[in-house]
């Protein structure tokens, strides 16, 4: 997850539940919300806050939970969005990866992954993936034309 992050809240009306501490709080509601507006997974930002994703999910189903599905729907694209464009710089920035010899670290060296780059350029935009609109996009923008 992407604690750095400064996103703003999903703003929503939390559902009723009864009273538990180990349940589904107004307060566990927003970080999961929060959690999954960071990660777009569901099962991670449960775990992210004590619970289960079957419990989530129950939750969600609930007649009086129209609010909370609501900022749930925009929190997984909201975290997808967040995930693509991570993928995306750390595809196009590399990643560093140490350098060692003799036991002892003597630099580093930039790792780029194409396969993620060509599969987070497809998440970002299916349709336009699947008709190689995209690559043809980011090809067409990074030439210089004569």
């Amino acid at each position: 997850m992407h604690p750095a992050l400064d996103l703003d809240p999903i703003p929503f009306d939390p559902v009723p539940t009864a009273p538990r501490r180990d349940g589904w709080t107004p307060a566990r509601q927003r970080a999961f919300i929060d959690a999954l507006g960071r990660c777009g997974m569901v099962g991670a930002a449960a775990r992210e806050v004590g619970m289960m994703p079957k419990s989530a999910y129950r939750l969600r189903a609930r007649a009086d939970a129209e609010s909370f599905a609501a900022a749930w729907d925009v929190a997984v694209d909201q975290g997808r969005a967040v995930g693509i464009d991570t993928a995306i710089t750390r595809a196009m920035d590399g990643e560093a990866v140490p350098v060692f010899y003799r036991g002892l670290q003597v630099g580093e060296r930039r790792r780029y992954d194409n396969r993620l780059l060509i599969t987070a350029l497809r998440q970002w935009s299916p349709d336009r993936a699947a008709s190689g609109q995209v690559l043809a996009d980011f090809l067409g923008s990074s030439r210089s034309d004569p």
